[in-house]
C-alpha cells in the first residue's frame, strides 16, 4: 500500500490509541512482527497529541511525541480543531524533522471532546473541516510528509458525515482517510458497519481508503478487505494484549504461514520486555503503573489465579513483575477464550454536541475551548 511516499509492504497500520501506543508498544509491536515475520511491514502511529500543546511546547505532550532510534516511518497523530493551530503544528513538525507522516483525528466520541465541537463532532463542520486539511496539507507542501485523516461515519444514524469528510479530505489533498465504521453515539459498543467502508471506497477512488473496526484476528482483516474493497486496515483494540498480531497480519499479507500462537511462558516474556520499554520511557514507577492495564489484556483467557492476578494489578517494580509473571504455568497453550473483542466496549448513548452545532453545517467558526482540555496530550 502507498501512502504517499511512503510504500507499505503490508497494508497494515496501528491505530493510535490513547494511553498505549506509545514508543515502548510500537517498539514491542516491531520487535515482534521482524521476530516472528521476519520482516517490519506495516505503519505504527502514536498516541494522538493536541496540536495546540504541541505548539505551545508542552512537555508531556513532547515526550508523547518520542519514537525509537530506528523506528521508520515515523508517524505522528494530531487532534486539531483549529485551521491556523493545525497549519503552525504541522510547520513544526516539518521544521525540526518530528515526523514522517501526519495522520489527523476526527473519530473520538468522548461526550468531554464532542461537548466542544472536537472529534467525531467536527466533520458535520463541512467547510471547518476541509479548511483544518487544507492547512495540514498546505505546511506539508513539497516535504514528502503525507496528510492522512481518520473519521466516524458521523454522530449518529440521522448525521452520516463520511462520505463528505472522505471527498473533501481527498479534494483538499489528504494522501488517504481511515473509517472507523461506527457513529460516535455507538462509541465502542456493538458492530461495526463495514458496508460503510464499502460505500466510502465506491465514493472516494483516487486515494487509499481503509477500514477500521472489529479486526481481532488475521482473518478478520482479509474478510474485511476482501467485503469491502478497502485498500487497508487500521488495528485498534484487537492489538491490546496481542502486540503479536501485527506478525500474524504480515504474515496473512504476503502469504506465508502464520507463526504460531504464543504459550503462556512466551506471554510472559512478551509482557516482562513490555514493562521493561514502558520503564525506559516513563522510568520505573510510571512504567510500572502503566503496565498494570496491559498485563490484564495479555492473560485475557489465560488461566491465572486471583491472587495472582490481583499481585500483577498492583505492582510496583520491574523485578516484582519478573518474580510475579515467573509464577505463570510456562507451557499452557494459546486458548481460544483469548481471542475476540478486548479493551473498551461500553454502551451507546446520544452524543454531547455544543448549543446549536447541528444548525448549520457551513458555519466556519472554530469551536471555543475544544483543544484547552487536550493541552498536553
Amino acid at each position: 500500500m502507498q501512502i504517499g511516499p511512503i510504500a507499505l509492504r503490508s497494508p497494515v497500520v496501528l491505530a493510535p490509541m490513547a494511553g498505549v501506543t506509545n514508543v515502548a508498544f510500537r517498539t514491542l509491536c516491531r520487535e515482534l512482527e521482524l521476530a516472528r515475520a521476519g520482516t517490519v511491514s506495516g505503519l505504527y502511529v502514536c498516541e494522538m497529541v493536541t496540536a495546540r500543546a504541541l505548539v505551545e511546547r508542552n512537555e508531556s505532550t513532547l515526550h508523547m511525541t518520542t519514537f525509537g532510534p530506528d523506528e521508520s516511518p515515523r508517524s505522528l497523530q494530531l487532534y486539531t480543531v483549529d485551521p491556523a493551530t493545525t497549519y503552525a503544528a504541522a510547520k513544526m513538525i516539518v521544521d525540526e524533522d518530528m515526523a514522517d507522516h501526519i495522520d489527523m483525528n476526527f473519530g473520538c466520541p468522548v461526550p468531554k471532546v464532542t461537548r466542544r465541537g472536537g472529534g467525531a463532532a467536527l466533520p458535520y463542520k463541512r467547510k471547518l473541516f476541509g479548511q483544518i486539511v487544507a492547512a495540514a496539507v498546505r505546511a506539508t507542501a513539497g516535504t514528502g510528509i503525507p496528510v492522512t485523516v481518520k473519521f466516524r461515519i458521523g454522530i449518529d444514524d440521522d448525521h452520516h458525515t463520511h462520505l463528505d469528510a472522505g471527498r473533501i479530505a481527498a479534494e483538499e489533498g489528504a494522501a488517504a482517510v481511515a473509517l472507523h465504521a461506527r457513529t460516535a453515539a455507538q462509541r465502542y459498543s456493538g458492530t461495526a458497519d463495514w458496508n460503510q467502508i464499502a460505500e466510502l471506497k465506491q465514493h472516494v477512488t483516487g486515494i487509499p481508503v481503509l477500514g477500521n473496526g472489529d479486526i481481532f484476528v488475521a482473518d478478520d482483516a482479509l474478510k474485511m478487505m476482501a467485503e469491502t474493497g478497502c485498500d487497508g486496515v487500521v488495528i485498534g483494540r484487537g492489538c491490546l494484549g496481542r502486540p503479536w498480531l501485527f506478525a500474524e497480519l504480515s504474515a496473512a499479507f504476503n502469504g506465508v504461514d502464520a507463526p504460531v500462537p504464543p504459550t503462556l511462558g512466551e506471554v510472559a516474556d512478551i509482557a516482562r520486555r513490555h514493562g521493561q520499554l514502558l520503564a525506559a520511557h516513563f522510568g520505573e514507577d510510571k512504567g510500572m503503573r502503566d503496565i498494570r492495564k496491559h498485563v490484564a489484556w495479555y492473560l485475557h483467557g489465560f488461566p491465572a489465579g486471583a491472587d495472582l492476578r490481583r499481585g500483577l494489578a498492583l505492582v510496583k517494580t520491574l523485578a516484582e513483575l519478573d518474580e510475579l509473571l515467573s509464577q505463570l504455568e510456562p507451557d499452557v497453550p494459546f486458548p481460544p477464550a483469548a481471542e475476540g473483542p478486548r479493551g473498551r466496549q461500553g454502551s451507546p448513548g446520544s452524543v454531547t454536541l455544543p448549543e446549536g452545532w447541528l444548525r448549520d453545517p457551513d458555519d466556519c467558526t472554530v469551536p471555543s475551548g475544544a483543544d484547552v482540555m487536550h493541552s498536553g496530550g
